[in-house]
């Protein structure tokens, strides 16, 4: 493998806006798998994509641990299996996040009611204040 395809951690956390940290915690998790020279990790271009599908897990809410399943599916002969279980996964956390969103929009109409009711009271009360 050539220089020129292997990157530093600094060149990882530049390029993905993440903590050495962050990079050395996939590595513990078995997520990531640089190449050690003593103290020095090189990242391949294997790895930044993992990297990238990491990053894009986490965004969409799926745990390190059903991130690390999915990555260990892959087979350059056959992403049948990886795929199906990847949508799967996705399926899931989808209506997982839909009905978020839905318990959300509830909550944010009940607080936006209840508000007005208590700007109206504040009114209310200022006016009869003013009154007295």
């Amino acid at each position: 493998m050539s220089k020129d395809q292997l990157m530093t951690i600094r060149e990882m956390c530049d390029m993905f806006e993440v903590t050495p940290r962050t990079l050395r915690f996939y590595e513990q998790k078995e997520l990531l798998f640089p190449i050690r020279e003593g103290q020095k990790r090189l990242f391949t271009l294997k790895d930044r994509a993992r990297l990238k599908l990491i990053l894009r897990g986490k965004r969409f809410g799926f745990s390190l641990e059903e991130i690390r399943q999915l990555l260990n599916l892959y087979n350059k002969d056959d992403q049948r299996l990886q795929l199906a279980r990847t949508y799967e996964v996705a399926q899931k956390r989808l209506g997982d996040l839909v009905s978020q969103r839905d318990e959300l929009n509830t909550a944010i109409n009940e607080l936006e009611e209840q508000m007005k009711w208590g700007g109206e009271m504040l009114q209310s009360l200022s006016a009869q204040n003013a009154a007295e």
